[in-house]
C-alpha cells in the first residue's frame, strides 16, 4: 500500500479553501479558541434588548463558522492519513476545542429560552434578525426540554463521559478483538467484507464462524457497554422531561413517533416479499436453505467492463442528466478539476467513503476507488449526491440554518444511486448485465430498507424493556435479536447458535434511533427519483428546491417540497411494492 506522500496531487482533495497551510491552521485555531470567552459579556443580558441578543448571535455564529472550517480541515486530514503524528495531534486539538466551546456556551440555550414569547416575536420583525430566524424558532421549540444554566453545564460535562460507552466499544471492536485468520490472512473488519462476499462458501463459513465466535467470547463486556449506553439514553430523556428515549431522539427533527412505528409495521407487512427474495437467493445459489453467511454473496455473477475513475465520472455525468445541465456540470467539475475527491487508498487512510461538506470551502468526498468494482461507481455517485446537497444548501441559506438533518441526507445520496441504476439498465447490452444490476438493487434495498428497519425495531424493543423497569442483559439482547432474525429472514434461513451476536456488534446502536433514517431515506429517494424520471421540469425543480432548502425547514416539511410526504406510509409501502416488482423482473430475466 502506498504512502500518503506518494499519491498524485490530482488524485487528492484540495483543502486550500479551508486553510493555506498547517502553520496557518495552528495560528487560526489559537485565535478562535481565544475568542471563546468573548460571549461571556452577554451572559445574563440576552433578554435585555434586541441589540444584546443580535450582537450575541452575530458573535456566536462568527466563531462557530470559523471553528467549523478549522475542525473540518482537521477531520479531513486525519481521515486521509491517521498514521501521521502531526495530523493526529491537530485532530486531538480540534476535539478539545469543540468540547471546550460546548461547555463555555452551555448557558446560552437556557437564557434564550427565558426570553418571553412577546419579546422574541417583536424582535424577529427586525430585518437584521433574518439570518437567525430559523435558528431561534427551532431552538425555542426545545424550550420545555432545556434545563437551567447550571444543569445544562452539568449535562455538557457529563456528555463527554457518556460517550465513553461508544468509545470503549469501538476500542474493543477495532483494537482488542482478535478474530484470527482465514486461509492464512488476518480476519479484520476490512477483510471480513471480502471473505463474507466470497463465492467460495467454505471461505464464507470459516470467516463467519471465527467472527461470531470471537464476539461470543466477549459477549458479557460488550453487552454491559450497550446496557450502559441505553441507560444513558434513558437518563438524558428523563432529565430533559421527555416521555421516552424515542421521543427525545425524534423531537429535534419534529418527526412524529408514528413515522418510526409505521415504518416497522409497514415493513412487517412486506415480509412475504422479503422472504420471496431469500427464496430466490437460495435458488440462484443452488441451495435448499441459506445459511447466514450466504446473504451477502452476489446472487448474480458480476459482468461488464472495468471503469477507470475518469470513465466512472463520464457515466455519472450521463446518469444525472435528468437533474439538469447545471447539476451535472457542478458535480462532475467537483469530481475532477475542482478536486473535491480524495480518490485512492493509501496507508493510514480511512476505509469506506463519506462526504463532508461545511459552509466554507467545498463539499469534500473521501473514497477508495477500485476500477474493477462496479460498486465504486455507485459509491462515487452516492457521495456525490451528499456533496451536491451540501453545495446547494451552503449557497442558498445563511450559516445558522444551512445544515440539513441526517433524515434528509440519505435521500440525496440514494436518489443518485437510483438514477445510476436506471441509466445502467437502459444501456445494458445483455440479459446477464441487466440481471446483475437488478440483483444489486435488490441487495441494496434489503441492506438499507429492510435490514436497517430490523435494527430500528431492535433498538425500540430494548429501550422499551429498560424504560418499563425490566433488566436488559446479554440474555435479553440475544433472545430479542434472534427472534427478529427469524422474523425478517423467514423460513429460508438456518441460523447458527451464535448468529444473534450480530445484535451486539453494530456501532450505530450507540447513537440511539439513528438507523431508521436510512430506511426512510431510501423510501423517499425511490419515490422522488421515479417522480423526476417520469416527470418534467416541475418535478425536477421541486427536487432541486429540496436540495437548496438546507436546514430552513424541518425534514418532513422539506421533503414535502420535493414531492413526498414521509409523515404517511405511502412511500414506505411503495418501496416494498417496487422491491417486489424487481424480484419479478429478475425472475423473468433468469428464467
Amino acid at each position: 500500500m502506498i504512502e500518503r506522500k506518494d499519491q498524485k496531487t490530482q488524485d487528492t482533495w484540495d483543502l486550500s479553501a479551508l486553510t493555506a497551510s498547517q502553520e496557518a491552521w495552528d495560528k487560526d485555531m489559537a485565535a478562535v479558541r481565544a475568542r471563546f470567552g468573548e460571549l461571556d459579556e452577554y451572559k445574563g443580558k440576552l433578554g435585555e434588548s434586541s441589540d444584546s441578543l443580535y450582537s450575541a448571535l452575530k458573535k456566536l455564529f462568527e466563531i462557530l463558522q470559523e471553528a467549523e472550517r478549522l475542525l473540518s480541515w482537521a477531520f479531513l486530514m486525519y481521515s486521509a492519513d491517521s498514521s501521521n503524528p502531526e495530523v493526529m495531534n491537530r485532530a486531538g486539538i480540534a476535539d478539545m476545542a469543540e468540547s471546550e466551546f460546548s461547555e463555555k456556551t452551555s448557558w446560552m440555550d437556557p437564557e434564550l429560552m427565558s426570553i418571553s414569547d412577546e419579546k422574541i416575536k417583536e424582535w424577529l420583525k427586525e430585518e437584521r434578525f433574518q439570518p437567525y430566524t430559523v435558528y431561534i424558532r427551532k431552538a425555542r421549540r426545545m424550550k420545555d426540554h432545556v434545563l437551567s444554566d447550571k444543569e445544562e453545564r452539568i449535562m455538557s460535562l457529563y456528555g463527554a463521559n457518556a460517550e465513553g460507552y461508544h468509545q470503549a466499544f469501538m476500542d474493543i471492536d477495532n483494537i482488542d478483538l482478535d478474530f484470527g485468520e482465514v486461509r492464512g490472512e488476518k480476519l479484520t473488519h476490512s477483510t471480513w467484507t471480502k471473505f463474507i462476499h466470497s463465492t467460495d462458501e467454505s471461505v464464507r463459513e470459516e470467516a463467519y464462524k471465527a467472527f461470531y465466535k470471537t464476539y461470543e467470547k466477549n459477549q458479557h463486556i460488550i453487552a454491559r457497554l450497550y446496557e450502559g449506553s441505553v441507560k444513558n439514553d434513558i437518563f438524558s430523556s428523563k432529565a430533559r422531561g421527555y416521555n421516552s428515549s424515542l421521543e427525545r431522539a425524534l423531537f429535534p427533527d419534529n418527526v412524529p413517533e408514528e413515522v418510526y412505528t409505521n415504518l416497522i409495521s409497514s415493513v412487517h407487512d412486506a415480509f412475504p416479499s422479503l422472504h420471496r427474495y431469500y427464496a430466490l437467493r437460495a435458488k440462484l445459489l443452488g441451495k435448499d436453505k441459506l445459511k447466514h453467511w450466504d446473504v451477502y454473496v452476489p446472487m448474480v455473477p458480476a459482468v461488464g467492463a472495468k471503469h477507470t475513475y475518469d470513465e466512472a465520472v463520464a457515466i455519472i455525468r450521463e446518469a444525472v442528466k435528468p437533474l439538469g445541465e447545471d447539476y451535472s456540470n457542478i458535480l462532475c467539475s467537483g469530481l475532477t478539476t475542482e478536486r473535491w475527491v480524495d480518490r485512492y487508498e493509501n496507508k493510514g487512510k480511512r476505509s469506506g467513503a463519506f462526504s463532508a461538506g461545511c459552509f466554507t470551502g467545498n463539499p469534500y468526498i473521501l473514497t477508495n476507488f477500485e476500477d474493477d468494482v462496479i460498486n465504486s461507481v455507485f459509491t462515487l455517485i452516492h457521495e456525490g449526491g451528499h456533496s451536491m446537497h451540501s453545495y446547494f444548501s451552503a449557497r442558498n441559506n445563511p450559516f445558522p440554518s444551512y445544515n440539513y438533518t441526517i433524515f434528509e441526507a440519505e435521500v440525496a445520496s440514494t436518489f443518485n444511486e437510483n438514477l445510476l441504476a436506471r441509466y445502467l439498465l437502459d444501456h445494458s447490452e445483455s440479459k446477464e448485465e441487466k440481471a446483475f444490476i437488478i440483483a444489486q438493487q435488490l441487495d441494496n434495498i434489503v441492506a438499507t430498507f429492510f435490514r436497517q428497519t430490523m435494527f430500528a425495531e431492535f433498538e425500540l424493543l430494548v429501550h422499551q424493556e429498560a424504560e418499563s423497569g425490566r433488566p436488559i442483559n446479554v440474555t435479553f439482547f440475544r433472545k430479542t435479536y434472534r427472534q427478529l432474525l427469524e422474523n425478517y429472514f423467514g423460513p429460508q434461513l438456518e441460523f447458527e447458535e451464535n448468529s444473534d451476536m450480530e445484535g451486539l456488534r453494530i456501532p450505530h446502536f450507540y447513537r440511539a434511533f439513528y438507523v431508521y433514517k436510512y430506511a426512510t431515506g431510501i423510501a423517499a429517494s425511490i419515490a422522488l427519483s421515479q417522480r423526476v424520471l417520469k416527470g418534467g421540469d416541475k418535478e425536477r425543480d421541486d427536487y432541486l428546491s429540496f436540495l437548496k432548502s438546507g436546514g430552513s425547514r424541518y425534514p418532513i416539511d422539506a421533503l414535502k417540497v420535493a414531492g413526498v410526504d414521509m409523515s404517511k406510509s405511502d412511500a414506505v409501502k411503495a418501496t416494498a411494492a417496487y422491491f417486489d416488482s424487481l424480484i419479478t423482473e429478475l425472475e423473468n430475466l433468469i428464467s
